[in-house]
């Protein structure tokens, strides 16, 4: 795995693990400010989180699929919303490695550099002398408010086949609205944005459904791949969280109109055992699907269709699995889960926002059974 050192000695995992105390501190404020405020971005730009998977040569880590999704696990464990920025900051900073090296350090030299995209294909672009001019607005831009780069994915012919490209420009080019009211994930400030015929110079654009052309094993996945582990990894870290904090609230509360701890009860005590035995399960399919699937990488080989499907269906089902114990242990808490103050509320609205994204839907479930039947003629996400 690229797990490698930073400049002080420890790896990007163990990084992430140390940002956690200031994380669960500073949670309250980031739902409220619904960002990530400053002394926060402060210490992810010097652990390094968002460059985790650029290009060594842009002082980036390029760490292995697997290691972001345990990165993304354990800051989600102190605050849900900072690990989904890191997530979809991961995801986009692949970016880098399609560009030109020149056009990598136009974009991306900085030290604060962080690019931020919305989903789905909007607009259209068309060709002018040196790059393109586009049009269009896009939705859900996770960490578009600390960004320095918006990417914006755009048709490039009319209907619905016409090929996509992305093209990135400067947070200053777009016109942005709030529209961010939401009940969980508050804190990732997830905007929409919006440009008018701006140009895009050729050597910002990329097709980002395919391997970028640069040698390392990281980006013979299409960096689109990376989301559903590094947001399987969001699950999981809510789900454990609290888990671990129903496990301290059971040895001291007894509920009322009984005579022993929550910790005493033998249902209770079944429960965790099997909550425990769910997300472990979960979470080794996620790791080592992601695992041996850059082993592959590492040893020359290519993306093969069952790389994807394997991706979707052990990121899908740790996120189901992580979303039905929260739903568990939630309710074993009692009124205890129901005030803001207690470590239950929050996370629960979190892990829930998480399930509504794409890489949660059940249907992602149809595909790898279309798959595993051989038919062919179904859904193309994957």
């Amino acid at each position: 795995m690229n797990d490698q050192p930073h400049a002080a000695g420890a790896t990007p995992l163990a990084r992430a693990r140390a940002l956690q105390p200031l994380l669960a501190e500073a949670a309250p404020r980031i739902e409220q400010e619904r960002a990530l405020p400053p002394d926060v971005l402060a210490a992810l730009h010097a652990a390094g989180m968002f460059r985790l998977t650029m290009p060594r040569e842009l002082d980036g880590a390029e760490v292995a699929p697997a290691t972001l999704m345990q990165i993304t696990e354990a800051l989600a464990e102190a605050d849900a919303s900072t690990a989904w920025c890191v997530g979809q900051a991961a995801g986009c900073a692949v970016s880098a490695a399609h560009l030109s090296a020149e056009s990598a350090r136009r974009l991306f030299g900085t030290p604060e550099a962080v690019l931020a995209w919305g989903a789905g294909a909007s607009g259209l672009a068309r060709p002018v002398a040196g790059g393109w001019r586009i049009s269009g607005r896009w939705m859900f831009a996770s960490g578009l408010r600390h960004s320095t780069l918006l990417g914006g994915h755009c048709p490039v012919a009319e209907g619905p086949d016409a090929p996509v490209i992305t093209f990135l420009f400067p947070r200053t080019a777009a016109q942005v609205t709030d529209p961010w009211r939401v009940v969980g994930l508050r804190g990732t400030g997830s905007d929409s944005y919006a440009v008018d015929d701006l140009f895009v110079p050729e050597d910002a654009t990329l097709d980002r459904a395919v391997p970028a052309p640069h040698p390392a094993p990281l980006y013979r996945l299409p960096l689109i791949q990376l989301y559903p582990g590094a947001f399987g990894g969001v699950a999981l870290g809510i789900a454990r969280a609290m888990l671990q904090s129903f496990m301290a609230l059971a040895t001291e509360k007894t509920p009322r109109g009984l005579r022993r701890p929550l910790a005493q009860n033998a249902a209770i005590q079944s429960l965790l055992g099997h909550s425990t035995a769910r997300l472990r399960a979960a979470r080794a399919l996620l790791l080592t699907t992601l695992s041996e699937m850059y082993a592959e990488f590492e040893a020359g080989g290519a993306l093969r269709s069952e790389h994807a499907l394997g991706i979707r269906m052990a990121s899908t089902f740790a996120i189901q699995e992580a979303v039905a114990v929260a739903d568990l242990i939630y309710h074993e808490a009692g009124a205890s889960a129901i005030f803001d103050a207690n470590p239950f509320e929050r996370r629960l609205r979190d892990i829930h926002a998480v399930a509504q994204q794409v890489q949660g839907r059940r249907a992602n479930f149809e595909l790898v059974g279309q798959h595993l039947l051989g038919i062919t003629d179904g859904p193309l996400f994957v």
